[in-house]
């Protein structure tokens, strides 16, 4: 064993001396803190959408003006929510003050989209009271001392006036087409305005056009005198919705009157709704209540599911990487003079597993720096969220199925390249290893959702899977009997591939030319 420990110690020195260690530990921190950063920048930099509306109805021209401002004043509240909570006021022990478990999981975000769609007059009355000028008095005191300056969302959607060539009288073709070149980018639409981001052309009798129940359906597209939606960008189709729903809202507004349905009385039934709280059964009496921790827990696995794979497959590779290159330069003769072929596998194994947990660590460590820095003044939310994760018993469970799926999974990659004699030959037996080990990727997100069904509870019972999936399952307290019987199964599987691994290792390792056919390979284990 002493000989097998200087192969780990030499293997982890050669490694972590590698250019491809230290920017495996600093790049993954360094893509997190800048998907961060640039998915804000990205939001904060999305121009204001220039869109032209022209309404020959006359009918919803002022509705859908009204129903835009209307989503700024949205926009508005959510910023003023982000405000007030990174820069509230907060004791000298507001760290010991805020608990993760007493936080409703609720978004507060789509609880004020809820809540305007609910009550739009609540928009109209903010406006009245003074807006976010008002609102910002109110909230003042709450505010530290050193709080910066609120600064308002820029506008998303700007209606302009059409362009003077364009004649918003004339048919509804005819518009479209001069219209156009100024969607298309070739013509300006104005001063600091550039392209048209969308056009909005309302027919003179869309009230005849109404599709009521009893009408036979239409197929979409085939009335081109319906309202008329022109954009180049089809992947944002915000400014579309919006200005259908406001339509749509007027219409069955007016529809209610036609018919002589008191429209205000309507309003009122259909804003009414009945409370929900969602209660966690597995909780103490009294704090039922699912948390913000009760989510951290819930989806903390995709995680360690996702930092798993990487882990597993960026140390594995590395193994059959080494492994090749000692081979092919003939280094690996060497070794075999000083210490055995069981003694060098053993020693590969522990070093690369050891080179993995620093860079596990090291990973884990910064995402926790990275998330304490971007929180700012509520950089205790980070440290309370590794806290629950402590707590939760996933840290332990993450410990050992890294353990058994890289002893696995590196005793296939070690087989592999003990050989082959080049990357290239290895690449060829890679892929049957890389089309298994997708599978998990791509059932990360779905199996939280059905942690006990078919699917989850048959792909935990493949030693290759599990992992994977009984790591993603972990939040759902799976029943004792796959717990226990996938680790035992994965536990004697991962016995099983080593003892495999060290017969095609101890022959495969001195062995050149082309890597040996299937028969071959079983000759040499049954030897």
């Amino acid at each position: 064993m002493r000989a097998a420990l200087l192969v780990a110690m030499r293997e982890y020195a050669e490694n972590a001396k590698t250019k491809g260690f230290w920017i495996g530990i600093f790049l993954l921190p360094v893509i997190f803190g800048l998907s961060i950063t640039i998915q804000t920048k990205l939001d904060e930099s999305t121009p204001t959408r220039h869109f032209v509306l022209v309404d020959q109805s006359g009918e919803f021209e002022a509705v859908i003006d009204a129903g835009l401002d209307r989503l700024h004043q949205r926009d508005i509240l959510k910023e003023l929510s982000k405000y007030v909570r990174a820069n509230a006021e907060r004791g000298a022990e507001g760290a010991e003050q805020v608990d993760l478990e007493d936080i409703p999981a609720v978004n507060v975000d789509e609880m004020i989209d809820e809540f305007s769609a609910s009550n739009p007059g609540a928009l109209d009355m903010f406006v009245e009271q003074g807006g976010i000028e008002a609102a910002l008095r109110r909230v003042g005191p709450a505010l530290r001392e050193d709080a910066p300056e609120f600064e308002d969302p820029r506008r998303r959607f700007t209606r302009i006036d059409a362009p003077q060539d364009v004649d918003v009288t004339a048919d509804l073709d005819t518009l479209a087409e001069q219209l156009k070149p100024y969607l298309r980018g070739k013509r300006d639409a104005g001063e600091g305005v550039g392209s048209l981001f969308a056009a909005i052309l309302i027919p003179s009798d869309i009230e005849e056009r109404l599709i009521r129940p009893g009408a036979p359906p239409r197929v979409p597209g085939a009335d081109r005198q319906a309202i008329q939606y022109w954009a180049i960008n089809l992947a944002d189709d915000s400014l579309e919705d919006e200005v259908l729903a406001v339509v749509n809202e007027e219409v069955r507004r007016r529809e209610y009157l036609r018919v002589g349905v008191d429209a205000e009385a309507v309003s009122i039934v259909q804003r009414t709704r009945a409370p929900l709280v969602s209660l966690n059964p597995k909780k103490e009496v009294g704090r039922e209540e699912v948390s913000l921790a009760d989510q951290i827990r819930q989806w903390a696995p995709v995680g360690f599911v996702y930092l798993l794979w990487i882990g597993i497959f960026t140390i594995s590779q590395m193994l059959l990487n080494n492994t090749i290159e000692e081979k092919s330069n003939r280094i690996i003769e060497v070794l075999l003079s000083s210490v055995t072929a069981r003694e060098l596998m053993l020693g590969k194994l522990a070093g690369i597993a050891a080179i993995g947990l620093t860079m596990l660590t090291a990973w884990i460590g910064s995402g926790v720096a990275v998330l304490a820095y971007k929180a700012g003044p509520q950089a205790d939310w980070a440290t309370q969220a590794l806290g629950v994760l402590q707590t939760s018993g996933l840290l332990p469970k993450f410990a050992i199925y890294f353990l058994l799926g890289y002893l696995m999974y590196s005793g296939i990659f070690l087989a592999i390249g003990s050989l082959c004699t080049t990357l290239k030959e290895a690449q060829n037996l890679m892929g049957p290893v890389m089309l298994i080990m997708i599978v998990p990727l791509f059932t990360m997100m779905f199996i939280p959702k059905n942690p006990n069904g078919t699917l989850a509870t048959v792909l935990s019972w493949i030693p290759l899977y599990t992992p994977f999936v009984m790591m993603n399952r972990a939040a759902a307290d799976p029943p004792m009997f796959d717990v226990v019987g996938t680790l035992i199964l994965l536990l004697a599987t991962t016995l099983l591939v080593l003892w495999l691994s060290g017969k095609i290792f101890r022959v495969g390792i001195l062995r050149t030319g082309q890597p040996p056919k299937l028969v071959e390979l079983l000759r040499w284990i049954r030897a």
